[in-house]
């Protein structure tokens, strides 16, 4: 948030730069410097910041009312309580999307569950066998090499060693709770596919293209299990 604030600052002091510049045909500034370049990714960085913060239906002329007031040392807001605001909303619109990730998740699973073929463990965990293999199974101590391709229920890639053409390698106790029991489950040269909770996947710990609180798909083959004594 503090970042966020920073961009509307100087978002506030290239703009008098800004406003000084020729207009072009279609009525708005011309980028015709450095310094217009400079407005202008500020402005898009502002507004970039505020979508994904949530803010979705500020008023364009109380935020251009906001720099010119902030210009001229006439702030109707100091910054701690404008601080305080944007906090406040981030907030109440970080657990806004928390609840819709968990929700919809809950409601795929539910549905999901349901479907031919897909089995329900007693941790939620859900899982279609699409190919059965002949090797051995590992433990949850154990290395394996696995060919996967993660996405969330809306179908985002978010990883995939099949898109990288090359497999990865790990121990079962390194990576998130739904792998380390479903990997369990299959056994060499199986192809699996496992829709996992997001309590058994990041929970509240949004991971790249990951937000918060997401259940999670992937396809996955057990290429290769050495055991670890």
């Amino acid at each position: 948030m503090k970042r966020l604030l920073i961009f509307i600052t100087l978002f506030a002091v290239s703009t008098a730069v800004f406003a000084q510049k020729k207009k072009d045909k279609s009525g708005t500034k011309a980028m015709l410097t450095h310094e217009d370049s400079l407005s202008y990714a500020f402005g898009l960085s502002v507004m970039e910041n505020a979508k994904s913060a949530g803010f979705e239906n500020l008023s364009d002329e109380l935020i251009m009312q906001a720099i010119i007031d902030s210009k001229a040392g006439k702030s109707k807001l100091d910054k701690d309580k404008a601080t305080g605001i944007i906090n406040a909303e981030v907030r109440k619109n970080s657990q806004k999307k928390s609840d819709m990730n968990k929700k919809r998740g809950e409601d795929y699973l539910v549905a999901n569950g349901k479907k031919p073929g897909v089995q329900t463990t007693s941790t939620g965990l859900q899982y279609k066998s699409n190919v059965e293999g002949q090797g051995v199974m590992p433990d949850k101590n154990d290395k394996v090499t696995v060919h996967y391709h993660g996405t969330t229920i809306d179908g985002v890639v978010f990883d995939s060693s099949v898109d990288r053409g090359k497999p990865a390698t790990f121990g079962l106790n390194q990576v998130i709770p739904g792998w380390t029991e479903g990997l369990q489950l299959m056994k060499e040269g199986s192809k699996f596919t496992f829709y996992i909770p997001q309590g058994l996947a990041y929970g509240s710990r949004a991971q790249g293209k990951i937000e918060a609180f997401s259940t999670l798909i992937f396809e996955v083959e057990l290429i290769k299990v050495e055991k670890i004594d």
